[in-house]
C-alpha cells in the first residue's frame, strides 16, 4: 500500500480544533498541504505528524487482493471468487435477515 493523504488535527478535543490535510497528486505524484483556502507544496516525509488523524492509503499495482487473504483461502480449499455474490472488490454482498 502507498500513503497517499493525511488528516491532521490540533486542538484539545475532536469537536474543537483545526483539521488540515495532506495529499499526493495521484498526476504528478507531488505532495500538497490544504489548510483553509492555502494549498501549498510538501513533501511526503513532511505528510505524517503528531497530530495524523486519519492516514489514506492506495493499494499498490501488482499487490495481491485482500492483502495475501485470497492465498490462505486457497490453501484451506476456500474459493475466494465463488460461491456468493462479490463485488469488484471482492467484498460479499449481504442480505439482512427478518426475524
Amino acid at each position: 500500500y502507498r500513503l497517499i493523504g493525511v488528516s491532521e488535527h490540533t486542538g484539545a478535543t475532536a469537536n474543537s480544533g483545526h483539521y488540515t490535510a495532506t495529499v499526493r497528486n495521484s498526476r504528478d505524484g507531488r505532495w500538497y498541504r490544504y489548510n483553509d483556502a492555502h494549498v501549498g507544496e510538501t513533501t511526503g516525509d513532511a505528510a505524517v505528524t503528531g497530530g495524523a488523524y486519519l492516514l489514506f492509503y492506495k493499494r499498490a499495482v501488482g499487490s495481491a487482493r485482500w492483502a495475501g487473504m485470497e492465498d490462505v483461502m486457497k490453501q484451506r480449499n476456500v474459493n475466494p471468487y465463488g460461491g456468493a455474490e462479490t463485488d469488484q472488490d471482492g467484498f460479499t454482498r449481504v442480505k439482512s435477515k427478518k426475524k
